[in-house]
């Protein structure tokens, strides 16, 4: 089968752990790692596999632009701007990981059909990826006047990225949780949970309906979204029945990664590396199908 050639912005722990994920893809071919850091254990990884290997970030791929149809930023939101303008005009799409939302939001399993001829698309954040799909699932069934995530993570799974991007996180969540899943007002919450052993990912997400809910369909369609969202990250599930309570609604959810690069315990990771991989593929579908690779 044909690939797609793809490459990844970002040698740090996400980009690592996505090119793992990449490597078992049928639709997709690791060409390039691009990092700045020429001793980051993710480019040694890389050179290993045979991967091309750029140090010196996106000026480096700009001599060799075809390596990668293909794009994804697991940078910053500072950086991803100049990434986005640096390939401009080179027919290169962009899968964004950072909360810098210049592209539309995206939830594979909610929008994502909506967007695959975008040049960039955003991923929200990895609290979005858990609890958007939830959101939307309760709102297909009855409106949804208000939601509220709080999102828990492991403190050892926050990277420097993550410490330095808290704001942009609930800001561009709470954005998403209105546009994407539908809340009429959203609302969220991240927790740094330092404990040990560390503790899996955890999102507890609450909505408030216009009416009393409507217990047997809401349950019915937040466990088949869950089903969903299994199909791409195998560690997804809900940790206990919804619970609809009048116009109250709240399910709890956890997310237990792959341990391809990362630790089990960055559910958070893992969500965010397996739902970019699932976009990238279905754009890569959508491009051999109409032909747009020679």
């Amino acid at each position: 089968m044909e690939k797609i050639k793809v490459g990844i912005i970002g040698s740090g722990n996400i980009g690592t752990d996505l090119m793992m994920k990449i490597q078992r893809s049928p639709y997709l071919e690791m060409s390039v790692l691009i990092g700045i850091d020429p001793q980051s254990e993710g480019l040694k990884l890389a050179k290993d596999a045979g991967v091309v290997t750029i140090s010196n970030g996106i000026e480096g791929f700009l001599e060799k632009p075809e390596l990668a149809k293909i794009l994804f930023d697991a940078t910053s939101a500072k950086a991803h701007q100049h990434h986005v303008d640096a390939v401009k005009g080179l027919n290169i799409r962009i899968v964004d990981l950072t909360p810098a939302a210049i592209g539309p939001f995206v939830a594979p399993t909610v929008n994502l059909t909506e967007h695959l001829e975008k040049d960039v698309v955003n991923m929200i954040t990895c609290g979005g990826q858990a609890t958007i799909p939830i959101v939307h699932a309760i709102h297909s069934v009855q409106p949804v006047n208000y939601a509220e995530i709080i999102a828990t993570i492991a403190s050892k799974s926050a990277g420097p990225g993550t410490r330095a991007n808290i704001d942009e996180f609930t800001q561009t969540t709470a954005r998403a949780i209105e546009q994407v899943g539908g809340a009429k007002k959203g609302k969220a919450i991240i927790i740094l949970n330092p404990a040990e052993p560390q503790l899996l990912m955890r999102d507890t997400v609450m909505c408030l309906l216009n009416e009393d809910g409507d217990a047997e369909a809401i349950s019915a369609a937040v466990i088949d979204m869950v089903s969903k969202v299994n199909d791409f990250v195998p560690g997804y599930r809900l940790k206990i029945d919804p619970l609809i309570e009048g116009k109250k609604v709240t399910v709890f959810l956890e997310v237990e990664g792959l341990g391809d690069y990362l630790p089990i315990y960055a559910g958070n990771l893992d969500i965010m590396t397996a739902s970019a991989l699932k976009v990238a593929e279905e754009i890569a579908k959508s491009m051999l199908e109409r032909a747009e690779v020679q």
